[in-house]
């Protein structure tokens, strides 16, 4: 599958809230789903970066958004019919010098499937802690160009 990464635009918002919309429900069964909306995405990513990925007919595949100015990783959705074909590693190669520069996250610790796929991507866990969702783990990639050895 060829995959094209892009940052998003308006146009591409009602896409990226149903995709975003419908994984959340899917994947956080734990918590009160019914309350999770369309308005979420806007909400959750003012201020961020989005990049999303197409396969070859221009279909919305995932998506990422960041922090830019902390190099923080905020969500990184893929849908579910395109997991484990590249897509997430495509978004993850599309951040800002990547791999060199260093990016944080928090997964989760119930969401088991990102976690491992964020280890497989070369993350490593860094610490840990509880929010409103739920217990998480810190994640960083590689190490950062601003730090020493």
């Amino acid at each position: 599958m060829s995959i094209t990464v892009r940052r998003a635009t308006t146009q591409d918002l009602p896409a990226l809230q149903e995709l975003f919309l419908s994984l959340r429900r899917q994947t956080y069964t734990w918590l009160a789903t019914a309350s999770f909306c369309l308005a979420d995405l806007q909400q959750q990513t003012q201020g961020e970066a989005i990049l999303l990925a197409q396969d070859e007919q221009g279909g919305l595949t995932g998506f990422i958004s960041v922090w830019e100015a902390d190099h923080f990783i905020h969500h990184l959705y893929v849908d579910a019919g395109q997991q484990r074909r590249g897509v997430g590693r495509a978004l993850l190669a599309a951040l800002p010098g990547w791999p060199g520069q260093r990016y944080v996250l928090k997964c989760l610790l119930r969401n088991h499937a990102a976690a491992a796929f964020y280890r497989v991507s070369g993350f490593t866990e860094t610490g840990s802690g509880m929010g409103e969702d739920g217990e998480y783990i810190v994640f960083e990639s590689g190490k950062s160009v601003d730090r020493a050895p």
